[in-house]
């Protein structure tokens, strides 16, 4: 299909592109592409203004800010999946990204646009969740930066405001801890059936902290804290026993391909998968 007729305009500065975008109630940012056009081909989409992000220097960067590492909007999945600096300091978004479609999505994609839009099976929600990231907003009023944990709102909804543009994403070093991010993938788009993203530290032999993020089973991606908390203090012998705590109080989603039901069994495994590749590189 054709999308309706709509005005186009590629800003040189996120202030221009803030402009724009309060300009009329139904504009429409565009980094990626890969979620916005298609719906606009279909019909389920139709901005009367598409603001185009790609031309903007500067919002496409990793490095580290303040002890954290600082990741710009713009950055694409290819390059967060190659960056040195995640491999060193916080890896757990660098193997979230090597997860992501293929390898044409994860050249043209952003996290900045995977973010934004919530698909309640992208794979970003569950890793800045587990890593208790901030998202940095930015509008006509200013900036503000938004905990990831109060960020997705529900399916396809975020704590942004319709004026504001994710320019930045921060994410704490984790230096000393073992990461992982495990995935069922749906063969024909690429998303998470179920994607589970573990963050565990050690001590004594002990699980001194624990975290994990969970998308793909709900409307909205979650930390699942009853296996965080079943873990807390006990040896890497409890995590098969937690991990049957993943779906706990999900109202897990359905469709043709996997149920509901089949969806909180995946949680289960992939949550035991995830948690012991992690403890493999504590």
């Amino acid at each position: 299909m054709i999308a309706a007729a709509f005005d186009y305009e590629a800003p040189n500065s996120v202030n221009e592109a803030v402009e724009l975008l309060a300009s009329r109630e139904d504009a429409k940012l565009l980094a990626g592409g890969h979620s916005l056009l298609p719906a606009m081909k279909l019909r389920l989409a139709a901005p009367s203004l598409l603001v185009d992000l790609g031309r903007i220097r500067g919002i496409d960067y990793i490095r580290e800010t303040d002890g954290k590492i600082a990741i710009g909007a713009m950055t694409t999945h290819a390059a967060i999946a190659a960056s040195k600096v995640l491999l060193a300091h916080s890896p757990l978004l660098l193997q979230t990204a090597a997860n992501i479609g293929d390898l044409q999505v994860r050249n043209r994609g952003t996290i900045g646009g995977s973010l934004a839009q919530a698909h309640p099976s992208a794979d970003y929600p569950a890793a800045v969740l587990a890593l208790d990231a901030e998202i940095i907003a930015v509008s006509s009023k200013g900036q503000r930066s938004i905990p990831a944990g109060g960020f997705f709102t529900g399916m396809f909804s975020t704590a942004l405001q319709p004026d504001e543009i994710i320019t930045e994403i921060r994410v704490p070093k984790t230096s000393g801890a073992g990461t992982s991010y495990r995935k069922f993938h749906h063969p024909a788009s690429g998303y998470a059936v179920v994607g589970v993203a573990a963050l565990i530290r050690l001590a004594s032999k002990k699980l001194a902290d624990v975290a994990i993020g969970i998308t793909g089973v709900g409307h909205i991606a979650y930390r699942a804290t009853a296996v965080e908390d079943a873990l807390r203090g006990q040896s890497l012998a409890a995590i098969a026993e937690a991990a049957e705590h993943a779906a706990d109080n999900v109202e897990a989603i359905g469709d043709t391909y996997a149920s509901g039901e089949y969806r909180q069994h995946l949680a289960r495994v992939f949550t035991r998968r995830a948690l012991e590749q992690a403890a493999a590189g504590s």
